[in-house]
This record gives C-alpha cells, sequence and structure tokens, in this order.
C-alpha cells in the first residue's frame, strides 16, 4: 500500500507540512505531488485532486481525503500500531485537544509571521498583542507538555500534536523571536527530527518566490 500526497511549495506551505510530516516520521510509503502556490494554474491544478481546491490532500488509491486534521486522523485510524496519537486515552485527547487549537487558532500569528523557510530576519515587534498573545500560548502549551510528560515533544514521544506546531517553529526562527529557554528547547527538537530536516532541505532549494510572500 501506498500513498499519494498532493502539497504547495515547502518553503511556504505549512498546512502541507503537517500531514507530510506524519508521513514521514511514521515510515509510511508514499509519493508526492507538489503544486506550486499563488500561479495562475494553481487552482485548476488542485482542483484536478480535491473539489475543495486547497492543499494538502491525501490519497488512497482514488479516495481522496484533504485537510491536515483530517488526513492525519485518517493515518492514524489506519495505522493504530504507529502512535500516531499518545496511546493513553487521556494524553490521546489532550493531544487532539492541543492540535486543533492550532487548526482553529493561532490565526493572528499566521498572518503576522508567514512561514518562509528561506528567511531569517531580525526580530521586531510584529501584529502587535494579538501576536504576543499567540506566542505566549504557545510557550504555555509546551511548559505544561514538559512539565507533564518530560519533553521533549510536546507529549513525551514526537506524535500528530507536534507535526501540527512544526511550522510554528520555523516562523519564531524566521524572525528570531525572543523565546523563553523551553521553548527554544522544543524548537531545536523539533527542528532537529529527521522528517522536518528533510521538508526544509527541499523547501530552502526551491525556485519559486511568492509575490505576497513577507518581505519586510
Amino acid at each position: 500500500m501506498s500513498y499519494t500526497i498532493i502539497i504547495g511549495n515547502k518553503n511556504y506551505s505549512s498546512w502541507s507540512m503537517r500531514p507530510w510530516l506524519v508521513l514521514e516520521h511514521f515510515g509510511l510509503p508514499f509519493d508526492e505531488i507538489m503544486i506550486p502556490l499563488d500561479t495562475p494554474e494553481t487552482r485548476a491544478s488542485i482542483l484536478n485532486h480535491s473539489p475543495a481546491g486547497k492543499v494538502p490532500i491525501l490519497l488512497d488509491g482514488s479516495f481522496a481525503v484533504w485537510d491536515s486534521m483530517a488526513i492525519i486522523e485518517y493515518l492514524a485510524e489506519k495505522h493504530p500500531d504507529l502512535g500516531i496519537w499518545p496511546s493513553d486515552p487521556k494524553m490521546r485527547a489532550r493531544a487532539r485537544s492541543v492540535a486543533l487549537e492550532m487548526h482553529a487558532g493561532f490565526s493572528p500569528m499566521r498572518q503576522a509571521l508567514p512561514m518562509n523557510l528561506k528567511m531569517v530576519k531580525r526580530w521586531k515587534p510584529r501584529g502587535g498583542g494579538p501576536v504576543v498573545r499567540d506566542i505566549a500560548r504557545f510557550e504555555a502549551l509546551i511548559r505544561d507538555g514538559v512539565n507533564r510528560f518530560g519533553g521533549p515533544f510536546l507529549f513525551g514521544e514526537w506524535s500528530a500534536a507536534d507535526a501540527m506546531y512544526a511550522p510554528m517553529t520555523a516562523r519564531l526562527t524566521g524572525y528570531s523571536w525572543p523565546m523563553e529557554p523551553a521553548t527554544a528547547a522544543y524548537v531545536r527538537a523539533v527542528q532537529a527530527e529527521p522528517a522536518y530536516r528533510k521538508w526544509y532541505e527541499a523547501g530552502i532549494v526551491e525556485p519559486w518566490s511568492h509575490t505576497n510572500a513577507d518581505k519586510a
């Protein structure tokens, strides 16, 4: 059995990154189709695979699943032995809560600090109070996770929750955001994980540049 995942540019597409990391980290066989974003052909190309018109999309044969969390849940249900979510029911519920908090929230941070793996900027305040609150919430999640489960990841071992927050680590380092020691340690652990390194190394050599990417 092999999957196909349709993704956007690795340099920019944070939502594509999340389920791709799950596939790669847990050693699931897959092919990938990369559709460059922000081109006149982008939407039509994506619509060939999903009526939602957005990436990522997972193909299991001719069956399509779209949305990062839906893909992750599909993989977790098909491969319950892999530990994509923590095995303990309460721990698993907490991990899903944390992951869905990212899925539904953190909009000010995502808008003010767009992901661009090629970029490292000197720190300056961006986005005002809402961004500060988003990052403070992220740091609180890390403190709680380390205190409860010992680290280095949110729930001890790497899980889908860390895949959901991996793009945030890229944003914090890309914009040189000041971090608490526990946050900096978490960021280092996520970015040293082999699946993250593989994605990052592919992203920084991509030739595309978005017209709407952050240039400040």
